[in-house]
């Protein structure tokens, strides 16, 4: 059985070295964070949205209920969380935002416009943000 499960193991091998040599796209790794506070219900919403920041556009003072994770496609995206230092992702980077944390996310940018991808797994029916006044 041991020598089968070897075999098997060097044939996956060689298939995977032999696939990438044969041009197929390989996924590339930009970020993984061990998160808490995602839902828990039998069914999940996953949403994927795109934004668009301006030179200096802000997101209002909000929360999230459950982790959202930002990938900037281009430019460079700030987030300041309450009683934490300002988190900065540049193009091609990643970020998670933490549940229940007051923030807000900016372009720091006088010139250049920012795009993002965010993603988020929640709670079918939960918003995307809980606004706050400060």
């Amino acid at each position: 059985m041991r020598a089968l499960l070897g075999s098997a193991l060097i044939a996956i091998l060689a298939t995977s070295a032999q696939a990438q040599e044969a041009g197929l796209a390989k996924p590339n790794l930009i970020l993984q964070q061990i998160v808490e506070g995602l839902p828990a219900e039998a069914k999940q919403a996953v949403r994927v949205l795109t934004a668009t920041f301006k030179p200096g556009d802000k997101t209002v003072y909000h929360t999230h209920r459950f982790p959202v994770t930002v990938y900037v496609l281009e430019g460079t995206f700030t987030l300041d969380l309450k009683d934490r230092p300002p988190l900065t992702v540049r193009a091609g980077e990643a970020m998670v935002e933490p549940p229940n944390v007051a923030m807000t996310g900016y372009n720091p940018s006088a010139t250049e416009p920012t795009r993002v991808v965010i993603f988020y797994v929640s709670s079918p029916d939960a918003p995307f943000l809980d606004p706050l006044h400060h």
